[in-house]
């Protein structure tokens, strides 16, 4: 029977807090972060000694505030709506005008934060949310040191989420950590990746260390190679200006990618300590190969999508149509590579990782390719249908996991084809209502950082692709675009396989036969 997922039956309540909002008039604040404080309200994940301030610049007060929050969750959770549940979160948002760059405001923010105390009981802990450009980083951190706001006493704490991108190569990252580091401990600092929050990279973990079948068969004994796909089939809409200095690779490799490559690839740690996982994940991040020059040539592939008509039948114009884009780019859409590590557990293992814009669907999926066993006994049998054993994670959409293996296909000859076995999580547990930043933002107010990037994490990965970015840019891509909307991007990034006697795995959409 399905279970609830966000549910105070199995979790308790988040501590006392306050939750302070910069850029609480922004896209990301009504898309994602009030819904996600709606559906951890609706599960009593929420204690009533809770609130939230948001601080922006436009001109309204608390009424104001809700009244514009409250069309948008109501917009943004559909069906999960519920009347109820949002008059008991509307009672505890707060509104504060301000300028984030001017001291005034922190001055009175604590003003405001004091009787907030005093009226709700949030015992003077604070979350504060950093839902704005990271060149405003710093300016908010260090004003917030400046009046007292990120001093930690004994019986309270204070926590800085910050979003991504965080930097845009590695000494960006290392300028942005030491900047932080000025004003916050890193214990303090939770570098929120939205992709950590969904249930299938979560369970991973779970998977890879609670079965007693799958462990032994991580590692290259037994897997032949792992792909990552991070699909997106929608273009760069509004954020053209942003996405034409940064680019598929710089967006979404060091970010997204390299971090499920982290939980793949890791040992076993100690205990699910927040601080013994992420050991885990910098130690394979250490073990992969940065690309020499030359092998960015060979094992990166980087593409830029056309005009091209989407599976849905609808005709899109080329990136560089898109509004606040260079009509001339040779910014990325696409990027793909081929990464080794040297340890004992992947050596001679290839993980092949790829991410696009206007791909055919909007798709994540971790495969583990096993090796082929040996044909010898089925040298008389029909064995043309005999495809090698597969784990597929899938991320998004449709969370779940796929074992595909080797068969019988009834009848009098001795034939073998491939079937499936599918576990989907919305059978078992329900497809709960979320946007992805519910455990994350529960997990910070829990002190919880198991799921949030440490500042070796960023730095390590930004070193992993520093050597692809120097090379994209002392040779700018002369055929784009290379690949047309719609499809899965260009030619070569299947040669990158195919040069290895491999494939990608064939993803489906719901469109095509399977």
């Amino acid at each position: 029977m399905p279970t609830q997922r966000l549910s105070a039956e199995t979790t308790p309540p988040a501590p006392p807090n306050a939750m302070i909002i910069f850029g609480a008039a922004g896209d990301l604040t009504k898309r994602k972060l009030i819904p996600a404080l709606f559906h951890l309200c609706h599960g009593n994940l929420l204690p009533d000694t809770f609130a939230v301030v948001g601080l922006d610049r436009l001109e309204m007060d608390d009424t104001a505030f809700q009244a514009m929050m409250a069309e948008e969750v109501q917009r943004n959770v559909g069906s999960a709506w519920n009347a109820e549940t949002w008059a008991r979160l509307c009672d505890r948002l707060h509104y504060m005008q301000g300028n984030i760059t001017d001291q005034a405001t922190y001055i009175e923010l604590c003003e405001r934060l004091s009787g907030i105390d005093a009226e709700r009981g949030t015992d003077g802990n604070y979350l504060f949310y950093l839902a704005v450009p990271p060149s405003l980083f710093g300016d908010i951190t260090r004003l917030l040191g400046a009046v007292g706001l990120t001093a930690e006493c004994e019986n309270d704490w204070r926590r800085v989420i910050i979003e991504k991108p965080f930097g845009i190569d590695l000494d960006s990252a290392k300028a942005l950590n030491r900047m932080l580091h000025e004003t916050l401990d890193e214990d303090q600092i939770y570098r929120i990746d939205h992709y950590l929050g969904k249930e299938t990279v979560q369970n991973i973990m779970v998977f890879r260390f609670s079965n007693g079948f799958i462990e032994p068969l991580w590692n290259r004994q037994h897997i032949d190679h792992v792909q990552i796909t991070v699909a997106e089939s929608v273009g760069v809409e509004h954020r053209g200006p942003y996405y034409d200095t940064a680019g598929a690779l710089r967006d979404m490799i060091p970010n997204h990618l390299l971090v499920l490559l982290g939980f793949l690839g890791m040992e076993p740690p100690n205990s699910f300590d927040s601080q013994a996982v992420r050991d885990e994940i910098n130690k394979v991040l250490d073990a992969v190969h940065p690309l020499t020059p030359e092998q960015v040539l060979t094992n990166a592939v980087r593409g830029q999508y056309g005009e091209g008509v989407m599976p849905n039948g609808e005709k899109v114009p080329a990136y560089r149509s898109s509004p606040g884009v260079d009509p001339n780019s040779r910014t990325e859409t696409f990027a793909a590579l081929k990464l080794t590590m040297d340890n004992w557990r992947w050596a001679g293992v290839p993980f092949y990782l790829r991410t696009g814009k206007r791909l055919t669907a909007q798709y994540t999926e971790v495969v583990i390719q096993f090796k082929r066993a040996p044909k010898i006994m089925f040298k008389d049998a029909d064995t043309a249908q005999m495809n090698p054993d597969m784990l597929v994670l899938r991320i998004q959409p449709n969370e779940g996991i796929q074992i595909s293996f080797g068969a019988k296909i009834p009848g009098p000859r001795m034939r073998v084809g491939t079937v499936n076995m599918d576990f989907c999580y919305a059978d078992y547990f329900g497809n709960a209502p979320a946007t992805g930043y519910e455990t994350l933002i529960y997990d910070c107010m829990n002190g919880d950082a198991t799921l949030f990037k440490h500042a070796d994490t960023v730095e390590k990965g930004w070193e992993i692709v520093q050597s692809v970015q120097d090379v994209w840019s002392a040779l700018p891509a002369r055929d784009f675009p290379n690949y047309a909307a719609g499809t899965w991007g260009p030619a070569a990034a299947g040669d990158l396989l195919k040069n290895d006697g491999r494939l990608w795995r064939r993803i489906t959409t719901p469109d095509e036969p399977t």
